[in-house]
């Protein structure tokens, strides 16, 4: 008797062991998917070096200030959704900005005559519209208790029109009294990238990181994020400093721009 329940002890507890690996089994093969909007309030500044009508080079260097953030930013609207199923993903990252500030705005120029410093603006103006479309897949690299890794490979298209106008009241060189410089981008750019998560024992809070690099044929792009999450039920929050960076170099002209700030994003997956 005794015998007979031992055996049928363990009948039970292997068939709970069974079930727990078929439900884990389960779990890997179905899809989980994960949506995040969130709120990136960078700092953004460019250089622009173009060729004047000299034939020499010259520049203008721009910035908006955290600062005016309020001020500058007319609308945004940002989000991050991701599909996972086993080992396998696929996410997407779209960001359209729109910002202009109506201040001072051009902070230096360069060109035959020297270099100029910002008390020469009188006034100016800047606006910035962009769309950052990321679409990506890959596949995890490593998946334990502590830390996660993925690597992936996809596009980023960049569809931007910046606009930079100044009126100066001191000597610019080559460069005219007053003025506007615009560019129109519409580039997609191959990138390749890591991301994933560092947590931290049996708590809540973990630490997420992403970097990526890439480029086309006349630009250079890359992105990196780091930042603080804490887990609930629901999903996870997020608070991150991220940075997005382009250099474009043609015939004509290059610019150099860079949006650097934090973003705060609440994760929801189902």
């Amino acid at each position: 008797m005794r015998r007979l329940g031992a055996l049928l002890f363990g009948a039970i507890v292997a068939a709970g062991a069974a079930a727990a690996r078929a439900e884990e089994g389960k779990a890997a093969t179905e899809w989980q998917f994960r949506i995040t909007p969130y709120l990136w309030l960078p700092d953004i500044s460019g250089t622009l070096t173009y060729n004047n009508v000299s034939g020499s080079g010259s520049s203008i260097s721009a910035r908006v200030d955290p600062s005016s953030y309020l001020e500058s930013l007319d609308f945004a609207g940002m989000f991050t959704a991701e599909a996972r199923k086993g080992n396998w993903f696929l996410f997407t990252d779209y960001i359209y900005l729109h910002l202009s500030s109506h201040e001072s705005a051009a902070q230096s120029i360069t060109g035959p005559g020297g270099f100029v410093q910002v008390p020469v603006n009188v006034s100016g103006s800047q606006s910035v519209i962009s769309n950052v479309w990321t679409l990506a897949g890959g596949a995890n690299l490593l998946h334990e208790p502590a830390v996660s890794l993925d690597l992936f490979g996809g596009a980023r298209l960049l569809n931007m029109s910046a606009n930079l106008s100044w009126d100066f009241a001191g000597p610019t060189g080559s460069v005219p009294i007053a003025g506007n410089a615009s560019q129109t981008f519409n580039e997609w750019d191959a990138i390749v990238g890591l991301k994933g998560e560092v947590r931290f024992g049996e708590s809540h809070w973990f630490m997420p990181y992403y970097a990526d690099v890439g480029g086309a044929t006349s630009n250079f792009t890359w992105q990196a994020l780091l930042g603080v999450g804490y887990r609930f039920g629901w999903g996870d929050v997020v608070l991150v400093v991220r940075s997005l960076s382009y250099n474009f170099d043609s015939k004509d002209n290059q610019l150099d721009m860079r949006l650097t700030g934090p973003a705060l994003g609440a994760s929801f997956k189902f």
